[in-house]
């Protein structure tokens, strides 16, 4: 089973997990995140963009404004391979499986 390691990894930075994070209750603009962050403008654009990129995010055109908005179903994703992993290792502990040492 393969983690999405490039959603794992751009979720692992605390800027982009406050942004995912703020994301999930609302859509945001850029000058909302910069509000709520405290970080500067290039700094959450640039962030945004790798989200953007990794398909975490989506936009929404508003007047002069770019919107941002989560997408459930690739964090959905992301946590259905998470819980196979836990439900492997409990399955090893369950089992009591070991490779044996040669």
């Amino acid at each position: 089973m393969s983690v999405e390691t490039d959603v794992l990894r751009l979720l692992a930075d605390p800027l982009r997990a406050r942004i995912v994070s703020l994301l999930a209750s609302e859509s945001l603009c850029t000058c909302h995140l910069v509000e709520e962050t405290g970080a500067r403008q290039t700094n959450i654009s640039n962030h945004l963009r790798a989200l953007r990129e990794a398909g975490l995010v989506d936009t929404e055109p508003c007047g002069r404004f770019t919107y941002y908005r989560l997408r459930p179903e690739v964090l959905d994703d992301l946590a259905a391979q998470l819980t196979g992993l836990a439900e492997a290792a409990r399955q090893v502990d369950l089992h009591g499986r070991k490779r044996p040492c040669t």
